[in-house]
């Protein structure tokens, strides 16, 4: 009982203490001055590159990415501000590597010709993450298709919260936060990557974890890796991108 006793009457003088220290402080004390962040000037429109921004395709030409088959330039067709994927010719990838990035990228799917084509078989690429991890594109307006490998999914691994896709034919936008795996010394993972998915003004994804690198078969897995491109994937339809930046974080 003596011991409960002088317990409490410490916590009660510690507690007065620290009541009297906080009556002194002003406003003031709480506010913190510097460093000041960065000035960045935003886009005039949503789709337009902050000041910051390093600007990956402005609807010109190629001249920032090449072939992931031999590494010559990317054979894509750029017309109309807009690059579109040529079937056959490959993915392709930026010059430049990156880690932890805010990725702008619009896209569309081409409209529907051919009845037949339904699932996976209708406006499908994809946006991977240092060439590893696998945004889904995909055209599912009225398209059914298996939820892990819907539009905004990261392929194989997570579920979007919502369906937000336009008509076919309609220009649609992903706001995509990523954060990089960092690795230890043994190579093995000791943070996950991150990403968070934005469609169309719509929350997909909010910072979910990722498993490993996007695997058409099979389980995800991590292998140890540093800054690497941006990667946009030819599946064989007629996708077209436009308005591509990245900011560094």
């Amino acid at each position: 009982m003596r011991r409960t006793l002088n317990l409490t009457v410490i916590i009660a003088f510690v507690c007065s203490a620290c009541f009297g220290q906080q009556d002194k402080r002003t406003p003031e004390s709480t506010e913190v001055w510097e460093p000041q962040p960065k000035i960045v000037t935003p886009g005039t429109t949503p789709s337009d590159p902050p000041s910051d921004a390093i600007v990956l395709f402005d609807g010109r030409d190629l001249s920032k990415w090449v072939s992931v088959d031999n590494g010559g330039p990317a054979k894509w067709t750029v017309k109309d501000g807009a690059v579109t994927v040529a079937p056959g010719t490959g993915d392709i990838r930026t010059k430049e590597s990156f880690g932890d990035i805010q990725l702008h990228i619009e896209w569309r799917a081409p409209e529907v010709t051919d009845p037949s084509k339904v699932s996976q078989g209708r406006g499908n690429s994809g946006v991977f993450l240092q060439e590893r991890y696998e945004v889904q594109v995909l055209d599912n307006y009225q398209n059914k298709t298996y939820i892990n490998g819907q539009a905004g999914s990261i392929y194989k691994q997570h579920i979007p919260l919502a369906n937000a896709c336009k008509k076919p034919g309609e220009w649609q936008t992903y706001d995509i936060i990523y954060t990089a795996p960092r690795f230890g010394t043994d190579g093995r993972v000791v943070v996950p990557a991150y990403v968070t998915v934005i469609h169309n003004g719509v929350l997909l994804l909010n910072h979910v974890a990722l498993l490993g690198a996007t695997e058409y078969i099979g389980f995800p897995l991590y292998k140890e890796h540093g800054d690497a491109p941006l990667r946009l994937q030819d599946h064989g339809n007629l996708v077209s991108y436009r308005n591509i930046w990245v900011r560094k974080l």
